[in-house]
């Protein structure tokens, strides 16, 4: 790792010394400009574009700024290191080479028998080469070795790692682990990127006497570092331990190295940055989280003294906020990156990601699309980029995305594995199969891709092959999807040969879909059919949110316990709105069961339905109190509560707060924006015109329930939610959908000639068996199989009995 970090910093040296063509030490605009032109060969920059990139990197590098000399050496390698730019792909384009004296670093190697000598003993070996072997760090300004003692702690700490690890490798123990196949976060490990780490993982065992030994001795150099002369040198020596350990990647006891230079100066931002750093590799999100917020403090009380550090700071933050599912929070961080350094590339492709991740495809697209234009080999960027475009369902250009990461990084798993989802979107299952083989060629115990490469294999008519690759499938795991899927597919399997039976002809559609007017109910208590399709989608909606588990109560409690300051709508109406990032907040206590992974899912979701309806003009902000009252209807508890809670969200907007009735106006505007966000397919536009926007009167809260539950106007289809929350864990015995072949769950509907049954979701969509023909079609909805067979009871009684009055 050492022989990288100097041939990096080589490269840097060999850049520089390129450009500065009156060898006076400094790259000057003129110098800079020519630099910025001769790595970028592709781009055809403006005066304009150029003037604003050098305006951006003397501003931000300023203490690197030597007079009219312009960038120094190290303020250039200060830029690399924070991800300005790509020090091996601008070394590359600019057709540079390095003298292979200096691409090379000699390191002496201890053998079994100096493992055991003192420390003493080996110090002078190191020190013949210690300004080889060091890291670009240690020499580096503002964050390297400031004392003579604390290089003898860092000489003394590089023996002791290097006996752990002879020792280690010699019985078995350190292992490595490449993840370099997989698209990379952009974490930023150091002040800058390091490349070498993301590589090669090594995994260290705590666990033995070896590395008990090793830090019981580690303790006795901390303690050494803590009783320097001053309280300074024993920061710079527990700052230097803790970069070593990191580097190393021991990262626990890295750690705490740092920690204790935050308690030596609680001030300095770089201990509190490296702590977060730390904390995130070792799956501690939160409290990365509260060390970054740390050193964003730090940072304005120095003032300007860290703002080369800003960027990086806001990069692992929102890094560490993505790790608690706080995407949209994330994003705030990214974009802040990306103002304090427009041409730091991780932090745009992060942000593209980031909004990806939260259903902003477009912004996604936007942002992806800049940082491949500062990086255009950006694989992981390009592979974003193709997922955004196939999410607006921009297939072509996303094959073409996902095929420049593949050819950018081979054996790109990301890639491989949605550009097999895109085909299989797409119908081109023999495609898909390839991907998915070619996934599981680098990941060989990836489930799922053996599960999607079953599904594909199926699709494309390889019936034996696809019950193979199911079974491999079936070894790497036992989750519940593969039995669902194993279910379903033997379902198909038996309806595919009654499908070819004629195989002279063209094979019939397994189903006809049925225009609504054809479709009749039996009596009153069968759902209409366009109202159960609304009603499965809002079910969807709430269990992809989860919202059905979180209490009603609890948004209640939110009003009550969240200060949030009146402000001003465009058109003078006094609103208590906040951000979207303010309100992911309030939302993950609202579902504080969910994991991390799954409540970013949930404010996608919230996020695509509701927020982008809220926050129409795109403002980022969003009235809480109707957001409250948006929520209230498809949480958890009884429906009467569930209005009562929309009711108290209403009176807890500024304009209605106090009165203990709200405006009629407030409340039509509310029922419109409940129709837009949850039955979007029903026109509420002339709503306002035919009950009048110019009212002010108010409305009581039994008045507004009858608003409420207005089948037209209102929210009347809660009543068919409530009827799906109930029984959408109803079986019905060996029932099975006649469309679809999955059993029925929640309700089935029987037509009462052809005595098929449907599920729910086909009803639903009009689906009938094509091998079924009618004029119309007329259905009784049975909730529970009880319902059925006492319905069954009851016509035979009644054929009996009429059977008897024929015999009289």
């Amino acid at each position: 790792m050492a022989s990288s970090r100097g041939s990096r910093a080589e490269k840097v040296k060999r850049i520089f010394q390129q450009f500065d063509t009156n060898k006076d030490g400094g790259l000057n605009r003129e110098e800079m400009a020519s630099l910025v032109v001769a790595v970028n060969p592709r781009v055809k920059f403006s005066e304009e574009q150029i003037s604003a990139i050098l305006d951006e990197v003397f501003k931000t590098y300023g203490e690197f700024i030597d007079g009219d000399k312009g960038l120094t050496q190290e303020g250039l390698l200060r830029t690399y290191d924070d991800g300005a730019g790509d020090v091996d792909r601008d070394f590359d384009a600019l057709g540079l080479e390095l003298n292979p004296d200096s691409s090379s670093v000699q390191i002496s190697m201890v053998s079994d028998e100096a493992s055991s000598s003192s420390i003493v003993d080996e110090r002078g070996i190191i020190d013949q080469n210690k300004k080889k072997t060091v890291a670009a760090w240690a020499a580096s300004p503002n964050h390297g070795i400031v004392f003579d003692d604390t290089w003898k702690i860092v000489d003394d700490l590089e023996i002791l790692i290097k006996r752990l690890k002879v020792k280690q490798a010699k019985e078995g123990k350190l292992k490595g682990d490449n993840v370099d196949v997989y698209s990379d976060a952009g974490w930023s490990r150091e002040l800058g990127p390091s490349t070498e780490m993301s590589e090669k993982r090594i995994i260290w065992d705590e666990s033995g006497n070896d590395y008990a030994q090793f830090v019981k001795e580690l303790g006795v150099l901390r303690t050494r570092a803590d009783a320097s002369r001053s309280r300074e040198e024993a920061f710079d020596g527990q700052m230097a331990i803790g970069r070593v350990l990191y580097e190393h990647q021991l990262f626990r006891e890295a750690l705490v190295s740092f920690k204790r230079a935050c308690e030596l100066q609680p001030t300095d931002i770089r201990p509190h940055f490296r702590a977060g750093n730390c904390n995130y590799v070792l799956g501690k999100h939160k409290e990365a989280k509260e060390e970054f917020l740390l050193a964003l403090d730090a940072a304005e009380i120095g003032g300007n003294q860290w703002a080369y550090l800003l960027p990086q700071i806001h990069v692992n933050l929102g890094i560490s906020l993505e790790g608690e599912g706080m995407v949209l929070s994330a994003c705030e961080n990214y974009r802040e990156a990306a103002i304090l350094c427009p041409t730091h590339f991780r932090a745009l492709k992060l942000l593209g990601s980031a909004l990806f991740g939260v259903g902003e495809y477009r912004a996604a697209e936007k942002a992806l699309e800049e940082a491949i234009f500062l990086k255009s080999d950006y694989a992981d960027a390009h592979c974003d980029l193709g997922s955004a475009l196939h999410a607006m369902g921009e297939d072509e250009r996303a094959i073409q995305e996902f095929q420049k990461a593949i050819d950018l990084k081979t054996g790109h798993v990301d890639a491989l594995y949605n550009l097999g989802g895109l085909y299989m979107d797409m119908g081109r299952y023999q495609r898909a199969s390839e991907m998915y083989t070619r996934v599981l060629s680098v990941c060989p115990n990836n489930w799922r891709a053996q599960l999607n490469k079953a599904v594909a294999l199926f699709g494309a008519g390889e019936s034996d092959d696809a019950k193979k690759a199911l079974k491999e499938a079936f070894k790497m795991t036992n989750r519940v999807e593969l039995h669902d899927a194993i279910a379903h597919l033997k379902q198909l399997q038996k309806k595919r040969p009654k499908l070819k039976a004629n195989a002279g002809a063209e094979a019939e559609a397994p189903f006809l879909i049925v225009e609504p007017s054809k479709f009749k109910r039996v009596d009153n208590r069968t759902t209409p059919r366009q109202d159960l399709a609304n009603a499965l989608e809002i079910r969807s909606f709430q269990r992809l949110t989860r919202l059905s588990r979180c209490e009603v109560e609890l948004l209640k409690k939110e009003m009550n316990e969240t200060e949030v300051p009146v402000s001003y709508s465009g058109s003078g109406i006094p609103e208590k709105s906040i951000r979207k990032a303010a309100l992911e907040v309030i939302l993950r206590r609202l579902l504080h069961f969910l994991k991390p992974e799954t409540f970013q899912g949930a404010v996608k979701v919230i996020n695509e339905r509701i927020l982008s309806v809220m926050d129409g003009s795109g403002v980022g902000r969003v009235d809480l109190g109707m957001f409250f009252a948006i929520l209230a209807p498809i949480c958890g508890s009884s429906p009467d509560k569930r209005k009562r809670i929309v009711f108290d969200a209403l009176m807890w907007r500024p304009v209605n707060e106090g009165v203990g009735q709200i405006r009629r106006v407030d409340a039509l505007a509310y029922m419109k924006l409940l129709r837009a966000v949850y039955i979007p397919s029903q026109g509420v536009s002339e709503m306002l015109e035919v009950h009048g926007d110019d009212d002010t009167s108010v409305i009581s809260f039994p008045e507004f329930v009858v608003m409420f539950d207005d089948p037209d106007w209102g929210f009347g289809i809660m009543s068919t939610l409530g009827k799906l929350e109930n029984k959408d864990r109803t079986r019905h015995g060996n029932h099975a959908c006649s469309v679809c072949r999955y059993p029925v769950i929640g309700s089935r509907f029987k037509e009462v000639k052809a005595h098929f049954s449907l599920c729910n979701q086909c009803y639903s969509e009009g689906k009938v068996p094509s091998s079924f023909k009618q004029d119309e079609y007329r259905f009784r909805e049975y909730g529970t199989e009880r319902e059925a067979m006492k319905d069954k009871c009851m016509f035979f009684n009644l054929h009996s009995k009429n059977y008897s009055e024929d015999e009289l």
